[in-house]
Protein backbone atom coordinates (compact mmCIF):
# COMPACT_ATOMS: atom_id res chain seq x y z
CA UNK A 1 0.00 0.00 0.00
CA UNK A 2 2.83 1.96 -0.58
CA UNK A 3 1.71 5.59 -1.61
CA UNK A 4 -1.76 5.18 -0.35
CA UNK A 5 -3.57 7.81 0.95
CA UNK A 6 -5.69 6.56 3.78
CA UNK A 7 -8.74 8.61 5.39
CA UNK A 8 -9.71 8.06 9.15
CA UNK A 9 -13.16 8.90 10.31
CA UNK A 10 -15.32 9.25 13.06
CA UNK A 11 -18.46 8.56 13.32
CA UNK A 12 -20.77 9.21 15.84
CA UNK A 13 -22.66 5.78 17.26
CA UNK A 14 -24.24 6.66 20.43
CA UNK A 15 -26.89 9.63 20.62
CA UNK A 16 -26.04 12.84 22.51
CA UNK A 17 -29.48 15.19 23.33
CA UNK A 18 -27.47 18.18 21.17
CA UNK A 19 -26.58 15.61 17.87
CA UNK A 20 -29.26 14.65 15.34
CA UNK A 21 -28.71 10.98 15.65
CA UNK A 22 -26.14 8.75 15.61
CA UNK A 23 -26.18 6.14 12.96
CA UNK A 24 -22.32 5.74 12.84
CA UNK A 25 -20.02 2.72 13.69
CA UNK A 26 -16.95 4.11 15.55
CA UNK A 27 -13.85 4.74 13.71
CA UNK A 28 -13.37 3.63 10.09
CA UNK A 29 -10.03 3.87 7.77
CA UNK A 30 -11.17 3.60 3.89
CA UNK A 31 -8.61 4.18 0.92
CA UNK A 32 -9.14 7.16 -0.88
CA UNK A 33 -7.70 7.13 -4.74
CA UNK A 34 -7.35 9.92 -5.61
CA UNK A 35 -7.36 10.67 -9.10
CA UNK A 36 -10.23 8.26 -9.62
CA UNK A 37 -12.09 9.20 -6.84
CA UNK A 38 -12.87 6.45 -5.33
CA UNK A 39 -13.23 4.85 -1.71
CA UNK A 40 -12.26 1.21 -0.53
CA UNK A 41 -13.00 0.00 3.01
CA UNK A 42 -10.11 -1.35 4.97
CA UNK A 43 -11.19 -1.31 8.82
CA UNK A 44 -13.45 -0.14 11.15
CA UNK A 45 -13.64 -0.05 15.49
CA UNK A 46 -17.34 -0.08 16.55
CA UNK A 47 -16.35 -0.59 19.99
CA UNK A 48 -14.85 3.01 20.37
CA UNK A 49 -18.01 5.82 21.78
CA UNK A 50 -18.50 8.50 19.62
CA UNK A 51 -15.05 9.48 18.56
CA UNK A 52 -16.09 12.87 17.46
CA UNK A 53 -12.45 14.15 16.90
CA UNK A 54 -9.32 12.28 15.76
CA UNK A 55 -5.57 13.17 15.58
CA UNK A 56 -3.44 10.54 13.35
CA UNK A 57 0.42 10.25 13.32
CA UNK A 58 2.08 11.66 9.35
CA UNK A 59 2.45 7.70 8.73
CA UNK A 60 -1.15 6.30 9.59
CA UNK A 61 0.09 4.04 12.27
CA UNK A 62 -1.18 5.14 15.17
CA UNK A 63 -4.81 6.99 15.56
CA UNK A 64 -6.02 8.75 18.92
CA UNK A 65 -9.49 9.18 19.19
CA UNK A 66 -11.84 11.18 21.75
CA UNK A 67 -14.67 10.31 23.00
CA UNK A 68 -17.27 12.56 23.33
CA UNK A 69 -20.82 11.25 25.76
CA UNK A 70 -22.83 14.27 27.20
CA UNK A 71 -23.53 12.40 30.04
CA UNK A 72 -20.23 11.48 31.44
CA UNK A 73 -18.53 14.05 33.86
CA UNK A 74 -14.88 13.32 31.81
CA UNK A 75 -13.88 12.26 28.30
CA UNK A 76 -12.06 9.34 27.27
CA UNK A 77 -8.97 9.48 24.81
CA UNK A 78 -8.12 6.13 22.73
CA UNK A 79 -5.22 5.08 21.22
CA UNK A 80 -5.26 2.79 18.26
CA UNK A 81 -2.34 1.14 15.39
CA UNK A 82 -3.43 0.62 12.45
CA UNK A 83 -1.57 -1.96 10.02
CA UNK A 84 -2.06 -0.79 6.66
CA UNK A 85 -1.07 -4.26 5.14
CA UNK A 86 -3.36 -6.44 7.60
CA UNK A 87 -5.91 -3.53 6.77
CA UNK A 88 -6.63 -3.92 10.74
CA UNK A 89 -7.35 -1.35 13.56
CA UNK A 90 -5.70 -2.62 16.89
CA UNK A 91 -7.04 -1.12 20.28
CA UNK A 92 -3.79 0.20 22.06
CA UNK A 93 -5.28 1.81 25.57
CA UNK A 94 -7.44 4.19 26.82
CA UNK A 95 -6.63 7.34 29.51
CA UNK A 96 -9.35 9.94 30.60
CA UNK A 97 -9.30 12.81 29.23
CA UNK A 98 -9.23 15.31 32.40
CA UNK A 99 -12.71 16.69 31.49
CA UNK A 100 -16.18 16.28 29.92
CA UNK A 101 -17.19 16.83 25.83
CA UNK A 102 -13.69 16.13 25.26
CA UNK A 103 -14.08 18.17 21.61
CA UNK A 104 -10.53 18.45 20.04
CA UNK A 105 -7.08 16.55 20.12
CA UNK A 106 -3.71 17.26 18.68
CA UNK A 107 -0.25 15.72 18.36
CA UNK A 108 2.34 17.80 18.94
CA UNK A 109 4.93 18.35 16.50
CA UNK A 110 7.74 16.28 17.83
CA UNK A 111 5.37 13.22 18.46
CA UNK A 112 6.03 13.25 22.45
CA UNK A 113 2.32 14.88 23.81
CA UNK A 114 -0.95 14.91 22.92
CA UNK A 115 -3.24 18.20 23.55
CA UNK A 116 -6.37 17.40 24.31
CA UNK A 117 -9.20 20.27 24.64
CA UNK A 118 -12.30 19.42 26.60
CA UNK A 119 -15.61 21.96 25.75
CA UNK A 120 -17.44 20.86 29.26
CA UNK A 121 -20.61 21.14 30.48
CA UNK A 122 -21.83 22.22 34.02
CA UNK A 123 -19.35 21.34 37.24
CA UNK A 124 -17.65 18.62 38.93
CA UNK A 125 -15.36 15.99 38.18
CA UNK A 126 -11.45 17.00 36.65
CA UNK A 127 -12.96 20.14 35.02
CA UNK A 128 -9.90 21.15 32.85
CA UNK A 129 -10.08 22.65 29.41
CA UNK A 130 -6.67 21.36 28.46
CA UNK A 131 -4.63 18.47 29.31
CA UNK A 132 -1.28 17.14 28.22
CA UNK A 133 -0.96 13.01 27.85
CA UNK A 134 2.22 11.89 26.60
CA UNK A 135 2.60 9.45 23.86
CA UNK A 136 5.02 6.60 24.71
CA UNK A 137 7.13 4.91 21.89
CA UNK A 138 4.89 1.97 21.39
CA UNK A 139 1.93 4.53 20.75
CA UNK A 140 0.02 4.25 23.69
CA UNK A 141 -1.00 7.16 25.68
CA UNK A 142 0.81 7.80 29.18
CA UNK A 143 -1.60 9.38 32.11
CA UNK A 144 -2.37 12.95 31.62
CA UNK A 145 0.90 15.08 33.33
CA UNK A 146 -1.06 18.30 33.24
CA UNK A 147 -4.20 19.35 33.19
CA UNK A 148 -5.50 23.72 32.57
CA UNK A 149 -8.92 24.81 34.18
CA UNK A 150 -9.71 27.98 32.63
CA UNK A 151 -13.05 30.55 34.10
CA UNK A 152 -15.06 33.06 32.62
CA UNK A 153 -18.26 33.95 30.43
CA UNK A 154 -19.43 35.92 27.32
CA UNK A 155 -22.56 37.28 26.45
CA UNK A 156 -24.33 34.28 24.57
CA UNK A 157 -26.05 33.26 27.78
CA UNK A 158 -27.00 30.22 26.44
CA UNK A 159 -23.70 28.94 25.10
CA UNK A 160 -21.18 31.01 26.97
CA UNK A 161 -22.24 30.77 30.78
CA UNK A 162 -19.23 28.96 31.34
CA UNK A 163 -15.50 28.47 29.50
CA UNK A 164 -15.83 25.80 26.63
CA UNK A 165 -12.48 25.19 25.21
CA UNK A 166 -13.40 23.49 21.54
CA UNK A 167 -9.66 22.99 20.06
CA UNK A 168 -5.83 23.13 20.41
CA UNK A 169 -3.80 24.11 17.71
CA UNK A 170 0.31 23.57 17.89
CA UNK A 171 2.20 26.96 16.35
CA UNK A 172 4.40 25.94 13.11
CA UNK A 173 7.03 26.92 15.40
CA UNK A 174 6.34 24.34 18.09
CA UNK A 175 6.60 24.84 21.78
CA UNK A 176 3.56 26.60 22.30
CA UNK A 177 0.03 25.59 21.71
CA UNK A 178 -3.73 27.96 21.80
CA UNK A 179 -6.94 27.58 23.17
CA UNK A 180 -9.80 28.32 21.40
CA UNK A 181 -12.31 28.92 24.75
CA UNK A 182 -15.50 29.78 22.73
CA UNK A 183 -17.30 30.32 26.23
CA UNK A 184 -14.84 32.98 27.45
CA UNK A 185 -14.51 34.73 23.15
CA UNK A 186 -10.45 34.53 24.02
CA UNK A 187 -7.12 32.52 22.22
CA UNK A 188 -5.01 31.67 25.07
CA UNK A 189 -1.40 31.24 24.13
CA UNK A 190 0.45 28.47 26.36
CA UNK A 191 4.12 28.16 26.39
CA UNK A 192 4.79 24.13 26.91
CA UNK A 193 8.00 22.87 28.45
CA UNK A 194 10.27 20.49 27.80
CA UNK A 195 8.62 18.34 30.23
CA UNK A 196 5.14 18.82 28.82
CA UNK A 197 3.92 21.90 31.45
CA UNK A 198 1.65 24.22 29.59
CA UNK A 199 2.35 28.00 31.24
CA UNK A 200 -0.13 30.85 29.83
CA UNK A 201 1.59 33.47 28.35
CA UNK A 202 -1.14 35.00 26.16
CA UNK A 203 -4.37 36.13 25.90
CA UNK A 204 -6.40 37.77 23.36
CA UNK A 205 -9.98 38.97 23.29
CA UNK A 206 -12.10 38.42 20.36
CA UNK A 207 -15.38 40.35 19.30
CA UNK A 208 -17.85 40.13 22.34
CA UNK A 209 -20.02 36.68 21.48
CA UNK A 210 -18.13 35.31 18.81
CA UNK A 211 -17.09 32.33 20.12
CA UNK A 212 -13.69 30.81 18.73
CA UNK A 213 -13.73 27.12 17.59
CA UNK A 214 -11.34 25.98 15.19
CA UNK A 215 -7.66 27.71 13.97
CA UNK A 216 -5.72 27.24 10.85
CA UNK A 217 -2.34 28.90 10.89
CA UNK A 218 -0.62 29.48 7.90
CA UNK A 219 2.29 27.77 6.56
CA UNK A 220 4.42 29.85 7.49
CA UNK A 221 3.43 30.93 11.26
CA UNK A 222 2.59 34.22 10.61
CA UNK A 223 -0.69 34.52 10.14
CA UNK A 224 -3.39 32.92 12.96
CA UNK A 225 -7.24 32.31 11.31
CA UNK A 226 -10.09 31.87 13.83
CA UNK A 227 -13.29 30.36 12.99
CA UNK A 228 -16.27 31.93 14.99
CA UNK A 229 -18.84 29.90 15.68
CA UNK A 230 -21.45 31.63 17.07
CA UNK A 231 -21.89 35.04 14.99
CA UNK A 232 -20.63 32.77 11.57
CA UNK A 233 -17.17 35.29 11.18
CA UNK A 234 -13.86 34.26 10.17
CA UNK A 235 -11.09 36.24 11.76
CA UNK A 236 -7.58 36.83 10.37
CA UNK A 237 -4.60 37.37 12.86
CA UNK A 238 -1.14 38.55 13.91
CA UNK A 239 0.78 35.86 15.48
CA UNK A 240 3.95 36.77 17.07
CA UNK A 241 5.66 32.92 16.86
CA UNK A 242 8.42 34.43 20.22
CA UNK A 243 6.13 36.04 22.43
CA UNK A 244 2.68 33.90 21.21
CA UNK A 245 0.95 37.22 21.13
CA UNK A 246 -2.13 37.19 19.07
CA UNK A 247 -3.91 40.30 17.32
CA UNK A 248 -6.76 40.54 15.11
CA UNK A 249 -6.06 42.25 12.06
CA UNK A 250 -9.26 41.78 10.10
CA UNK A 251 -12.93 39.69 10.46
CA UNK A 252 -15.20 38.26 7.32
CA UNK A 253 -18.30 36.99 7.78
CA UNK A 254 -18.91 33.00 6.48
CA UNK A 255 -22.55 33.88 5.28
CA UNK A 256 -24.99 36.49 3.84
CA UNK A 257 -26.51 38.78 6.42
CA UNK A 258 -29.67 37.10 6.19
CA UNK A 259 -28.45 33.75 6.89
CA UNK A 260 -26.57 34.41 10.28
CA UNK A 261 -29.29 34.31 12.59
CA UNK A 262 -29.76 30.33 11.48
CA UNK A 263 -25.84 29.24 11.02
CA UNK A 264 -23.09 27.87 13.18
CA UNK A 265 -19.88 27.69 12.07
CA UNK A 266 -17.82 24.70 12.36
CA UNK A 267 -14.61 23.59 10.87
CA UNK A 268 -11.83 25.85 8.98
CA UNK A 269 -8.48 24.72 6.02
CA UNK A 270 -6.42 26.30 4.87
CA UNK A 271 -5.02 25.68 1.23
CA UNK A 272 -1.24 23.64 1.63
CA UNK A 273 0.13 27.03 -0.19
CA UNK A 274 -1.00 29.45 2.80
CA UNK A 275 -3.74 31.44 -0.29
CA UNK A 276 -7.12 30.46 0.44
CA UNK A 277 -9.07 29.43 3.30
CA UNK A 278 -11.99 26.76 3.77
CA UNK A 279 -14.99 27.70 6.50
CA UNK A 280 -17.82 25.40 7.28
CA UNK A 281 -21.18 26.66 7.57
CA UNK A 282 -23.97 24.27 9.76
CA UNK A 283 -27.35 26.40 8.50
CA UNK A 284 -26.79 27.73 5.73
CA UNK A 285 -25.06 24.10 4.38
CA UNK A 286 -21.93 25.63 2.70
CA UNK A 287 -18.54 26.00 2.13
CA UNK A 288 -17.41 29.66 2.29
CA UNK A 289 -14.10 30.84 0.35
CA UNK A 290 -11.71 33.28 1.38
CA UNK A 291 -8.36 34.27 -0.40
CA UNK A 292 -5.67 35.46 1.94
CA UNK A 293 -3.12 38.41 0.94
CA UNK A 294 0.17 36.82 1.95
CA UNK A 295 1.71 40.40 3.54
CA UNK A 296 -1.18 41.35 5.45
CA UNK A 297 -2.99 38.37 5.89
CA UNK A 298 -6.17 40.10 5.33
CA UNK A 299 -9.12 37.80 3.68
CA UNK A 300 -11.02 38.44 0.80
CA UNK A 301 -14.53 36.75 0.12
CA UNK A 302 -14.38 34.57 -2.69
CA UNK A 303 -18.19 33.42 -2.13
CA UNK A 304 -20.34 30.18 -1.26
CA UNK A 305 -20.55 26.55 -2.46
CA UNK A 306 -22.99 23.86 -1.53
CA UNK A 307 -21.71 21.41 0.99
CA UNK A 308 -22.86 18.51 -0.83
CA UNK A 309 -25.48 17.71 2.20
CA UNK A 310 -26.39 18.63 5.57
CA UNK A 311 -24.80 19.56 8.66
CA UNK A 312 -21.02 20.35 7.41
CA UNK A 313 -19.18 19.46 10.75
CA UNK A 314 -15.73 18.34 9.60
CA UNK A 315 -13.59 19.22 6.43
CA UNK A 316 -10.19 17.47 5.04
CA UNK A 317 -8.16 18.72 2.51
CA UNK A 318 -5.98 16.40 0.56
CA UNK A 319 -2.18 16.54 0.94
CA UNK A 320 -2.48 17.11 -3.06
CA UNK A 321 -4.79 19.99 -2.39
CA UNK A 322 -6.83 18.91 -4.92
CA UNK A 323 -9.49 18.03 -3.45
CA UNK A 324 -11.77 18.68 -0.36
CA UNK A 325 -14.05 16.02 1.69
CA UNK A 326 -16.45 17.58 3.69
CA UNK A 327 -18.49 15.11 6.55
CA UNK A 328 -22.22 16.23 5.89
CA UNK A 329 -23.18 14.77 9.78
CA UNK A 330 -26.67 15.15 9.20
CA UNK A 331 -26.70 13.60 5.99
CA UNK A 332 -24.62 10.60 6.37
CA UNK A 333 -22.48 11.68 3.68
CA UNK A 334 -18.69 12.14 3.00
CA UNK A 335 -18.77 14.81 0.21
CA UNK A 336 -16.03 15.23 -2.52
CA UNK A 337 -15.14 18.62 -3.90
CA UNK A 338 -12.27 19.42 -6.69
CA UNK A 339 -10.52 22.39 -5.93
CA UNK A 340 -8.91 24.99 -8.34
CA UNK A 341 -5.31 25.02 -7.32
CA UNK A 342 -5.08 28.75 -8.90
CA UNK A 343 -8.50 30.17 -8.17
CA UNK A 344 -9.56 28.42 -4.76
CA UNK A 345 -12.52 27.66 -6.34
CA UNK A 346 -14.83 24.34 -5.15
CA UNK A 347 -16.59 22.41 -7.38
CA UNK A 348 -18.93 19.14 -6.08
CA UNK A 349 -17.86 16.28 -8.09
CA UNK A 350 -21.31 14.17 -7.10
CA UNK A 351 -18.74 11.56 -6.05
CA UNK A 352 -19.70 10.83 -2.28
CA UNK A 353 -19.01 7.74 0.68
CA UNK A 354 -22.19 6.89 2.78
CA UNK A 355 -21.43 6.47 6.16
CA UNK A 356 -23.40 7.24 9.54
CA UNK A 357 -22.89 10.75 11.00
CA UNK A 358 -19.51 11.00 9.87
CA UNK A 359 -17.96 13.56 12.42
CA UNK A 360 -14.21 13.65 11.60
CA UNK A 361 -11.95 13.67 8.71
CA UNK A 362 -8.16 12.82 8.79
CA UNK A 363 -5.62 12.05 5.79
CA UNK A 364 -2.33 10.31 6.17
CA UNK A 365 -0.15 8.96 3.44
CA UNK A 366 1.74 5.65 3.69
Amino acid sequence: MTGDLLLFIGTLNREAPYFQGARGEGLCVFRFDEAMLGFERLASYPQVENPTYLSVTPDGRHVYANSELADWREGLVTAFAFDPQARRLTYLNTQPALGSITAHNAISADGRHLFVANYSVGEGGPDKALAVLPLRTDGTLAPAIAGIARQGTGPVQDRQERSHAHSVTETRQGGMVILADLGTDELATYRIGADGMPVLIATSRTAAGAGPRHLALHPDGRFLFAINELDSTVTAHDLDPASGQIHAIDSQSTVPAEARDHNHCSDIQISPDGRFIYAGNRGHDSIAIFEIDQNSGRLSPRGHVPCGGSTPRNLALTPSGGHLLVANQNSDRVSVLARDVASGALTDTGVALNIGTPMCLKFAKV
